[in-house]
């Protein structure tokens, strides 16, 4: 059936909204409920070659509201932004929560958390969708012509792109948090395509995913690498293949690390995998509880902290999707798994006296879930015995590849054996680049690989590289997250088919 859509003078605001659900959550005696309020906009450019080839701005607002009943979970949500349907969803995910209990095996409880109100807004300077269509389309239309100057030589396929998202979020629960956050989101990035032999090869660049405003676009910086892209995409597609099933010394980027870090170190540490909740899209997990404090993860010097307070991290804010504070800890200290990435109801199974405040829904149609924040390898200590920088690493290197940029992916089931490409890469020999490759892909297992780290780059070398589209869930549910990190090395590890 379809509904009639609400009259504007009808939507009634976020926080009455909120006061009615959590009244109508206690009356029902429920032991714990919430309601997410959310209104989000979304904006993206694409310009393909020599025309803007897309523009889409959305908005999109309603309402979800979560209940435990008798230790079982119950979510419903609607659009309509009114008293009477704010009754209708409680007492629907009332029901469903007792149609839940019926067949639940355990009850759910959940890790205790402080009531908070407050506000949060990221800081911007420049907001986004102030900033005029024309002018962003001009800026793509500027570097998808410039890289297409390159025509002569091979380049034949140029693509750039803007992202900007705002999310408006009101949170309350019955345990007496009043939450309101507001998420800004900003990226940019551009590639080229070079045409050769019956080859094609690409070369990007990106202003990674941010929580700034437009300020983080900068034109100047994406125009200074036109020329850069333009020439490595051609240099490229006339470079040999890569070598093939033999060992190689690696230097990754912090442009390729991120991914890495993102697959093998934060999925395996999401604790909805590691007791088999999720599994979706390559889940569950073999970093299990009983490995923790244990497990010689990564080699004793490589540490990995999460960072939900990061300024501008893909995942910065100040309370997660249940109202917990964002915070800082390691996931794997002197390279030993020591924790993971928790909301209140893992965090309660675990053990823990608290949730990581992972917890986070992409919409309010969708039901907060555990979702990797802002995960970074730290810098390695100056001074540092395996502390060096890109060209000492390169330097140092007698033999090997360095790969920067993000390619072809996959990883198995329980989050032990990868394979990982790139988007350009350098074939190193007696302290030296040498030249470009090309098709490279290389091979390991999560503990094998981060344990066969040898060299880590110090502070100074320190990027905020992440994702913008992490997928998880059925249905399918998109975050966003920041993976800062440094340039390493890493020994011995297998490079193209075997």
């Amino acid at each position: 059936m379809v509904q009639a859509p609400v009259a504007p003078s009808a939507i009634v605001p976020a926080t009455d909204l909120a006061a009615h659900a959590i009244a109508q959550i206690q009356r029902a005696g429920c032991d714990y409920g919430d309601i997410r309020v959310c209104t989000y906009r979304h904006q993206s450019l694409f310009a393909h070659d020599h025309s803007l080839g897309q523009l889409s701005d959305c908005e999109d607002s309603g309402f979800g509201v979560r209940v435990l009943w008798e230790g079982a979970w119950g979510f419903a949500a609607s659009s309509r932004r009114t008293l009477a349907e704010v009754e209708r969803v409680v007492a629907l995910a009332i029901a469903i929560a007792q149609g839940s209990r019926l067949s639940q095996h355990h009850r759910i409880r959940l890790a205790p958390v402080a009531a908070y109100q407050d506000e949060y807004i990221t800081p911007i300077a420049i907001d986004p969708f102030q900033v005029s269509v024309q002018a962003k389309a001009d800026l793509l239309l500027t570097l998808t012509d410039r890289l297409l100057s390159y025509g002569d030589r091979g380049l034949k396929k140029a693509y750039a792109s803007l992202r900007f998202s705002l999310e408006d979020q009101w949170f309350a629960s019955t345990e007496g948090s009043h939450i309101h956050q507001v998420i800004y989101r900003s990226h940019a990035g551009f590639r080229g395509t070079a045409i050769a032999n019956g080859d094609a090869q690409s070369r990007s660049y990106e202003r990674p995913p941010l929580n700034r405003g437009y300020e983080h676009i900068d034109a100047t910086d994406l125009l200074s690498q036109v020329d850069r892209v333009a020439e490595e995409a051609i240099a490229k597609v006339h470079a040999p293949t890569g070598p093939q099933g033999e060992p190689q010394t690696l230097i990754l980027t912090p442009a390729h690390l991120y991914l890495t870090i993102h697959e093998s170190v934060g999925h395996p540490t999401e604790l909805d995998r590691v007791y088999g909740y999720e599994a979706n899209f390559a889940g569950t997990s073999f970093a299990t509880p009983d490995q923790l404090g244990q497990l010689q993860y990564a080699a004793p010097w490589v540490n990995f902290r999460a960072d939900r307070t990061q300024p501008a991290g893909g995942s910065t804010r100040a309370y997660d999707d249940e109202g917990v504070p964002a915070q800082e800890w390691y996931v794997v200290k002197d390279g030993v798994l020591v924790d993971y990435l928790s909301d209140r109801e893992t965090a309660y199974r675990l053990g823990q006296g608290g949730s990581r405040g992972c917890a986070y829904a992409d919409s309010w149609a969708s039901v907060p879930m555990v979702r990797i924040p802002n995960l970074g390898l730290e810098p390695g200590p100056d001074g540092g015995s395996h502390t060096a920088t890109l060209a000492e690493m390169i330097a140092d290197t007698d033999n090997g590849i360095l790969i920067d940029g993000i390619g072809s992916f996959s990883i198995d089931q329980q989050r032990r054996n990868f394979q990982f490409g790139g988007d350009a890469f350098w074939k190193i020999e007696q302290g030296r680049c040498v030249g470009m490759l090309k098709d490279v892909t290389y091979q390991a297992s999560t503990t094998q690989f981060w344990n066969a780290v040898d060299a880590i780059g110090p502070a100074s070398a320190w990027e905020q590289q992440g994702t913008r589209f992490c997928g998880k869930g059925e249905p399918l549910q998109i975050a966003q997250m920041t993976h800062a990190c440094v340039p390493v090395r890493v020994r011995n590890i297998q490079v193209g088919r075997v």
